[in-house]
């Protein structure tokens, strides 16, 4: 990434000044300080994923990082806007327009309104989650599950920015919505298990009738993977890692299943060893196959990214439950820079041929990127409802 944002920010600090018409060394320092403002959040990542400096610094950091980021994501869409009106001007003749609109201070109004927006978005992005109700008609679901209410908490990133008092208060919020079932789809930690686990301890609080069950995410992965397992095993929570659970609800055999993230095979500065990669590469064939070996008659998957969900479908998986993409973040962005690299997935209930997959908007947030415009975080609370065919 640092050498990404080596290539892109220059350029893009080039293209934000030069229009101003300030004097060479005023346009220069504003080019300097803005490419080095724009790579410091990729030299904190850096850090973070090489162990060069503890988390427990690096995390606090990374929120006006993902500001900076945020700022010059929207920037970009600004000065497209700012340079579209001068090449309107120019082609229609209109010379006041061009000479307008590269003047100083349309840049700078687009500088402003950026940077305001994105510290909106990353005061909402610091806000524990909402409970929500979703109500999912199921045209196959057994009698026995009509009504069942499946809390997700999804992507909550406990770290020193989503630190205890945090956390606690996402455990708070889904007790008091009373589901029958919990489940984790991922994301859960950031960092190292010695520095972070006192962020993940509230997690030992949630009870539900039937069970409180998690799978792993990406950054579980990234955060040294057996370490973590252990800790959550340690708290009491029920590990899905490529494995099926039957729970009988009401006379119904459900299928409750969970599989590893893609990121396998990444080292990590956190694992026991980090030249060698921990965890688990994902296995969808063999919680179908348990399933079916059980009669199970609705199967639940825990699948962290959505990506894979019409892969995941061809297995008779009934619904799916991901996370990953945060809700897409910033609405209106979501669809642009989301939505491709996850298939078209983002927030909510799709149909994927049978099968219902539910993306959920994210409990908490990664903190190198905190920011939230219009996609707020959510403990969503799924009903399960019986449709007819």
């Amino acid at each position: 990434m640092v050498s990404t944002a080596s290539l892109i920010i220059p350029l893009l600090a080039i293209w934000l000044w030069w229009p101003c018409r300030l004097s060479r060394l005023t346009s220069t320092l504003c080019v300097l300080l803005t490419i080095v403002i724009g790579i410091f959040p990729a030299l904190l990542l850096k850090a973070a994923q090489t162990g060069a400096l503890a988390y427990t610094s690096i995390a606090p950091l990374q929120v006006p990082g993902g500001w900076v980021l945020a700022t010059l994501l929207m920037l970009t869409v600004l000065v497209l806007l700012r340079d579209g009106v001068w090449l309107a001007g120019k082609l229609l003749g209109k010379a006041h327009w061009a000479a307008g609109a590269h003047g100083r201070a349309p840049t700078l109004l687009a500088l402003v309104a950026a940077s305001a927006l994105s510290a909106l978005g990353v005061y909402n992005a610091l806000q524990p989650p909402q409970v929500k109700q979703v109500t999912l008609a199921m045209p196959q679901l057994p009698e026995g599950l009509q009504g069942l209410r499946i809390a997700v908490l999804a992507d909550i990133h406990a770290s020193p920015v989503n630190n205890t008092a945090y956390v606690q208060t996402v455990v708070d919020r889904t007790l008091a919505a009373k589901p029958d079932l919990i489940v984790l789809p991922g994301d859960m930690v950031d960092g190292d298990v010695l520095s972070g686990r006192q962020n993940i301890a509230p997690l030992a609080q949630l009870k539900a009738p039937y069970g409180v069950w998690l799978a792993p995410g990406n950054h579980e992965y990234y955060s040294g993977y057996a370490s973590w397992m252990a800790e959550f095993r340690r708290l009491g929570l029920n590990l899905l890692e490529n494995r099926m659970q039957l729970i009988e609800v009401n006379g119904a055999k459900l299928a409750l299943s969970g599989i590893g993230d893609p990121v396998f095979g990444r080292t990590s500065p956190y694992n026991s060893d980090p030249a060698k990669p921990e965890g688990i590469a994902p296995d969808v064939a063999t919680v179908a196959r348990q399933a079916m070996a059980a009669k199970a008659d609705f199967h639940v998957l825990l699948a962290h990214q959505p990506k894979f969900a019409r892969e995941n479908a061809d297995y008779g998986i009934d619904l799916q439950i991901s996370g990953h993409t945060h809700g897409g973040l910033i609405r209106g962005m979501d669809q642009l820079l989301v939505a491709p690299v996850n298939n078209g997935f983002v927030r909510g209930s799709y149909w994927v041929d049978k099968m219902r997959l539910i993306v959920s908007s994210g409990s908490g947030l990664w903190a190198g990127f905190a920011v939230r415009l219009g996609v707020p975080a959510h403990i969503e609370v799924l009903e399960l409802q019986k449709k007819a065919q």
